[in-house]
């Protein structure tokens, strides 16, 4: 008992010390971000853009898709370019143009290396040198650049709408014919792109001010820590990327080492002989009213899944035909920012609903105890999550065909960040859902949390804090407003993405699995809770501060990037002891007959372990030192991570806790597992086939291409659209078809299971049936 008081003491000042931590980094970003100026000006004092052109092209940014078409600061989509790394490259090359037109040469190109290099190092002075002046919040430009941003601007300007000169490269972008109809707009949103651009390559004052041996200042680093890659402009990592990166692999092989260490002394003690029921204690539970009306959420998780499936198809279609689907002008209906929206946002609400299904059901059966109107609230959720699904989806098609409008776009159309997209209404609704879902399990737990203590109170108490933290924790998606700055807006975006789902789910999804195993006698539960605590003490060292390594280049001081860099490398510590967990949780299904039942469970929990390890740890790491992001963020090696950690980790442990709770809804039912082997395996191949044969090889290509020619090149059409691309591309087909095999198999098997049941017969110990 007292080992579990100093845990539950350790993991309070762990979480105090570590957001204090992440919250003086976000008072450092909100400090040293790029300011918007009120005007930006030439030589003579003539307006150029204003502030209000800035944020209404933000406006129209967010309407179009935002982070679904194409990217800003590296954040967002990947057919389309970035457009701060395009528009920065493009202005750069207008600039040499013009200066060597200004020469008499045809082009740039055509100069000699010795005049290049020099017209280049007038460039980069121009360039980096900061014009801002705070006292008056103008940007000052020269005459020459003046006439760049306009070439740059008609560029885009022609992108956007509909001229016949650019739809060739609508296509490979995946863009709709009059993407922003109303050429105001177009306006506006070159004022966006223009000013994140703009700090892309200016230099942020005070920065890098370190003497050299000459007596001159270094280079400094720009707003956004030199990135994108620019080749002309001499954007390159900064030395701070260097030294936190080589950090941060120290303190992995550290963490590897003390885990290890302890993993070792505390294995060798042995576990304390626990003798298994001879029979399956869940048999016999009591299905209140209450969970077994959390089977209808199981429903909607797949009927969100296939969804998913099929419009995850249709974009990764758009990358090789750009605008339609086998000779369909499928743009004009589902636009590829619609699709890819879609796509990503069901793969975090299906998971969601299979975790918020599997707190309703084991609440009660934890405790025993129905709460009045339980059951009412239970299906009054369900009704709300429906409508906040099909709300929030109508609002943001109506945003993406431009029929909503700027000024409502903001509350009931679509925000354009990714993951966060959804209209603010929708955002509160879903708030005041999390916050009822909260309410409905916290209520259930109830007797226990004030009952006296017993061996399985700290999980059950573990269980529920980090419910209250998944309720309450949705609200960071509230903590900006419509014309919040951009490095804020990611600050509290990836508060939500990272915090919410990888932290605190994480935490839920332990307990949970611990309160399972405890409840059916596999593990004692004295041992369990200090796993549990143990484990999620590792988890979160590491996972807090973690976050700030999505925000290495939105506007981040040397000093946050330092802190992302080394306590992202933690959260892979306990990955890399992951399949000590698969192993032990293996041992588990076949420790006694009945443990039959719970295979399939227990297999996809193992298959969590083993992609927890390779999408979440070893994909992870690959990304997350600042110099491997400086050149991967925005490739095909982030949606490598993505892809293998969302659906590997996280979408397997909501198949596998759904298929917990069918057990418990169906007990008494024969399991025909033939179509869960198929939907198993089906899994597991096709999404190593999705990461091996697409998205690795594209990415490595993709980062060669970085490396050698800047990061504009890497996500350009010149690149993209290279037959080797579309092979690549189409050699996703073999594993999206397997997978989707799985997802079909899946659905089958609980249909069969629900509407064509067989009952098991009486005698104890008869296992399912194994295709």
């Amino acid at each position: 008992m007292e080992n579990t008081r100093k845990l539950w003491l350790g993991l309070a000042a762990l979480l105090i010390a570590s957001f204090a931590v992440l919250l003086w980094a976000g008072g450092e970003i909100f400090r040293a971000a790029p300011p918007i100026p009120e005007r930006v000006v030439d030589a003579t004092g003539a307006t150029v853009y204003t502030r209000h052109d800035i944020e209404r092209g933000r406006q129209v940014w967010q309407s179009m898709g935002g982070m679904q078409l194409g990217s800003i600061w590296g954040h967002g989509g990947y057919v389309a370019p970035d457009w701060s790394a395009d528009w920065l490259h493009r202005e750069a090359v207008a600039m040499l143009d013009q200066w060597a037109r200004a020469e008499g040469s045809a082009g740039y190109e055509r100069l000699s290396a010795e005049r290049q290099a020099a017209l280049r190092g007038r460039l980069q002075a121009q360039f980096r040198r900061n014009t801002y002046d705070a006292s008056n919040g103008v940007i000052t430009l020269t005459r020459e650049r003046v006439v760049a941003l306009s070439n740059v601007a008609a560029h885009y300007e022609s992108l956007f709408g509909n001229d016949p000169a650019t739809a060739k490269l609508r296509e490979a972008y995946a863009m709709k014919e009059g993407t922003v109809p109303d050429a105001a707009n177009r306006r506006s949103l070159t004022a966006f792109f223009w000013w994140t651009a703009w700090a892309a390559g200016t230099e942020r004052p005070g920065a890098g001010n370190v003497a050299t041996e000459a007596g001159t200042a270094s280079k400094q680093v720009t707003y956004t820590n030199n990135w994108p890659s620019e080749p002309l402009l001499g954007n390159t990592p900064p030395p701070s990327m260097w030294v936190w990166s080589a950090f941060s692999v120290l303190f992995l092989i550290a963490g590897i080492g003390l885990l290890g260490w302890h993993h070792a002394r505390t294995h060798a003690r042995g576990e304390k002989p626990h003798a298994i029921p001879a029979s399956d204690p869940m048999a016999a539970l009591r299905v209140t009213p209450s969970m077994r009306a959390t089977a209808k959420y199981f429903w909607v998780v797949l009927a969100l899944f296939l969804v998913q499936i099929l419009l995850g198809a249709m974009t990764a279609h758009y990358q090789v035909e750009g605008q339609q689907a086998y000779g369909f002008a499928l743009s004009d209906i589902l636009p590829y920012s619609i699709t890819r929206t879609w796509h990503t946002q069901l793969a975090v609400f299906w998971i969601a609903v299979a975790w918020l299904g599997t707190g309703l059901y084991i609440a009660p059966a934890m405790s025993g105890h129905e709460p009045r109107f339980q059951r009412f609230g239970v299906n009054a959720l369900w009704v709300c999550l429906l409508v906040i699904v099909v709300g929030a989806f109508a609002g943001q098609w109506l945003a993406v065909m431009q029929k909503l409008g700027l000024d409502l776009n903001f509350w009931w159309g679509h925000q354009g960040w990714e993951y966060a997209d959804m209209g603010r209404f929708w955002q509160w609704f879903l708030f005041v859902g999390l916050l009822l879902w909260l309410t409905l399990v916290g209520r259930a737990l109830w007797p226990v949390l004030r009952g006296p203590r017993t061996d399985t109170k700290a999980i059950v108490a573990l269980l529920f804090l980090s419910t209250v933290c998944i309720g309450l924790f949705f609200g960071a998606a509230l903590m900006w407003g419509e014309h919040t700055h951009i490095s804020e807006v990611e600050y509290w975006r990836w508060w939500l993405v990272h915090l919410w789902v990888e932290g605190f789910f994480e935490v839920f999804a332990t307990a949970v699995m611990a309160l399972i195993f405890t409840r059916l006698g596999l593990v004692e539960a004295k041992s369990a809770t200090t796993a549990v605590l143990f484990a999620t003490i590792i988890f979160m060292t590491g996972g807090v501060l973690g976050t700030l390594h999505h925000l290495y280049f939105v506007g981040t001081p040397t000093a946050v990037v330092a802190l992302g860099a080394s306590f992202s490398a933690l959260e892979v510590v306990p990955l890399a002891y992951i399949g000590f967990e698969a192993y032990h949780t293996f041992k588990l299904g076949k420790a006694v007959p009945w443990m039959a039942r719970y295979r399939w469970p227990i297999l996809f929990f193992v298959a969590v372990s083993f992609w927890n390890l390779v999408g979440a740890g070893l994909f992870g790491f690959l990304i997350n030192p600042p110099l491997s992001l400086y050149y991967m963020q925005g490739l095909n090696l982030t949606p490598l991570h993505g892809h293998t950690a969302l659906f590997g980790v996280y979408g397997m442990l909501g198949i596998a806790l759904m298929l917990f709770c069918m057990r418990g809804l169906r007990g008494q039912m024969a399991w025909d597992t033939r179509a869960l082997k198929v939907a198993f395996w089906c899994f597991n191949i096709g999404l190593s086939l999705m990461a091996l044969l697409t998205l690795l090889p594209l990415g490595i290509m993709q980062l060669l291409a970085a490396i050698e020619h800047g990061y504009a090149y890497a996500r350009s059409a010149e690149f993209m659209q290279r037959p080797i691309v579309d092979m690549l591309v189409w050699m996703r087909v073999p594993g999206d078809t397997i997978f989707s095999v799985g997802a079909l198999a899946l659905a089958w098997f609980m249909f069969r299971l629900w509407v064509a049941p067989k009952r098991l017969p009486v005698a104890e110990g008869v296992t399912d049936r194994e295709g």
